[in-house]
Protein backbone atom coordinates (compact mmCIF):
# COMPACT_ATOMS: atom_id res chain seq x y z
CA UNK A 1 0.00 0.00 0.00
CA UNK A 2 1.03 3.30 -0.76
CA UNK A 3 1.89 5.39 2.15
CA UNK A 4 -0.33 8.59 2.99
CA UNK A 5 0.35 11.75 3.81
CA UNK A 6 -1.82 14.85 5.34
CA UNK A 7 -0.44 16.64 2.35
CA UNK A 8 -2.74 14.37 -0.16
CA UNK A 9 -6.10 15.51 -1.19
CA UNK A 10 -8.89 13.19 0.15
CA UNK A 11 -9.80 12.03 -3.25
CA UNK A 12 -5.90 10.85 -3.76
CA UNK A 13 -6.24 9.22 -0.43
CA UNK A 14 -9.53 7.07 -1.40
CA UNK A 15 -8.02 6.05 -4.65
CA UNK A 16 -5.10 5.13 -2.84
CA UNK A 17 -7.19 3.09 -0.09
CA UNK A 18 -10.93 3.29 -0.14
CA UNK A 19 -10.49 1.09 3.30
CA UNK A 20 -10.08 4.49 4.77
CA UNK A 21 -13.37 5.99 4.05
CA UNK A 22 -14.82 4.75 7.31
CA UNK A 23 -11.96 6.35 9.67
CA UNK A 24 -12.94 9.84 8.04
CA UNK A 25 -16.34 9.00 7.95
CA UNK A 26 -15.88 8.30 12.07
CA UNK A 27 -13.92 11.33 12.36
CA UNK A 28 -16.87 13.52 10.95
CA UNK A 29 -15.74 13.74 7.18
CA UNK A 30 -18.94 12.86 5.56
CA UNK A 31 -18.48 14.61 2.43
CA UNK A 32 -15.98 12.35 0.66
CA UNK A 33 -17.08 13.06 -2.39
CA UNK A 34 -17.99 16.68 -2.54
CA UNK A 35 -15.73 18.79 -4.87
CA UNK A 36 -13.83 19.76 -1.61
CA UNK A 37 -12.23 16.44 -1.33
CA UNK A 38 -10.91 16.62 -4.28
CA UNK A 39 -8.62 19.45 -3.67
CA UNK A 40 -8.48 19.98 -0.64
CA UNK A 41 -5.84 18.15 1.17
CA UNK A 42 -6.34 16.00 4.11
CA UNK A 43 -4.93 18.88 6.61
CA UNK A 44 -7.04 21.50 5.46
CA UNK A 45 -10.55 19.53 5.99
CA UNK A 46 -8.92 18.30 9.81
CA UNK A 47 -8.23 22.08 10.25
CA UNK A 48 -11.70 23.00 8.53
CA UNK A 49 -13.64 20.28 10.68
CA UNK A 50 -12.01 21.19 14.16
CA UNK A 51 -9.55 17.79 14.17
CA UNK A 52 -6.26 17.33 15.02
CA UNK A 53 -4.15 16.37 12.06
CA UNK A 54 -2.08 14.19 14.19
CA UNK A 55 -4.46 12.10 15.26
CA UNK A 56 -6.00 11.69 12.18
CA UNK A 57 -3.34 10.64 10.67
CA UNK A 58 -2.28 8.29 13.57
CA UNK A 59 -6.10 6.35 13.29
CA UNK A 60 -5.26 5.91 9.45
CA UNK A 61 -1.71 4.46 9.79
CA UNK A 62 -3.40 2.39 12.10
CA UNK A 63 -4.96 0.34 9.28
Amino acid sequence: MSEISKEMTIGEILRTNPAVAPVLMEAGMHCLGCPSAQGESLEEAAMVHGMDINELMSRINAL
